[in-house]
């Protein structure tokens, strides 16, 4: 852990990520009322899953050995939730969970991207994170949040934005999103860094930032997928 840290801002941290799930349920139950039944099943499998991350980035799994191959928080911490990202898309059953999922309220899990931009930012000022993880440096992905109830409201609630410019949008959202797991990813001290070794990135291998990684964004890249299929199934119809 770093403990070293201004107490306020692992606490800011967690509750942006409580906040995620409190969305992410949200979310699940504006579906239809087969899948809104299983809302609280899939909040309550999230919340072991945060416990789970937390015991282990507490324990020092990630942090400890920096020279695995794979890194282990991307073994343990990144490729579940991607696993299970992928079950969903390629099961019938998955795809009907998907294909409920209202898009209004997916659009609107982007605007977790603000206070995470805000604390990457006050992890940079306290060096550790590199100052191109933020949006002083090469990271935009802030404008994704800020943009996003704009879409959700004016796109798809009132339609006045038609499905290509919305789908256009999810698309820039994306790149940002894989821009910034680009740079978190050579940033951090394992075998793969190229960069900011000066001030490299050691914050996310810790409680409670582990949880961006291995929560937040899945749960973000998960929406903007789901939202490119709903669009691109949309405009072919």
């Amino acid at each position: 852990m770093l403990e070293y840290l201004p107490v306020y801002l692992p606490i800011f941290f967690s509750l942006t990520t409580i906040l995620m799930l409190i969305l992410f349920h949200w979310t699940i139950s504006g579906s239809s009322a087969s899948i809104q039944g299983k809302a609280g099943l899939i909040t309550t499998l999230l919340s072991l899953w945060l416990v789970l991350q937390a015991s282990l980035a507490i324990n020092e799994l990630y942090s400890a050995d920096t020279n695995s191959i794979p890194p282990k928080i991307m073994l343990l911490g990144i490729l579940p939730m991607l696993l299970v990202i992928l079950s969903l898309f390629i099961s019938r059953k998955g795809r009907i969970f998907i294909d409920s999922l209202p898009l209004e309220r997916i659009t609107h899990l982007n605007i977790i991207r603000i206070p995470v931009e805000i604390v990457l930012y006050l992890l940079f000022l306290n060096k550790v994170v590199p100052e191109m993880m933020t949006f002083e440096g090469r990271n935009f992905d802030i404008l994704a949040g800020i943009t996003a109830p704009l879409i959700a409201i004016y796109g798809i609630k009132k339609g006045i934005l038609g499905s290509r410019i919305i789908l256009t949008w999810n698309f820039i959202c994306l790149a940002l999103l894989i821009n910034i797991i680009i740079i978190a990813l050579f940033s951090s001290i394992t075998p793969f860094q190229k960069f900011a070794f000066e001030q490299p990135n050691i914050a996310l291998p810790n409680f409670p930032f582990v949880w961006l990684p291995t929560f937040i964004v899945p749960i973000v890249l998960f929406g903007h997928l789901v939202s490119i299929r709903q669009l691109l199934i949309k405009i072919r119809s």
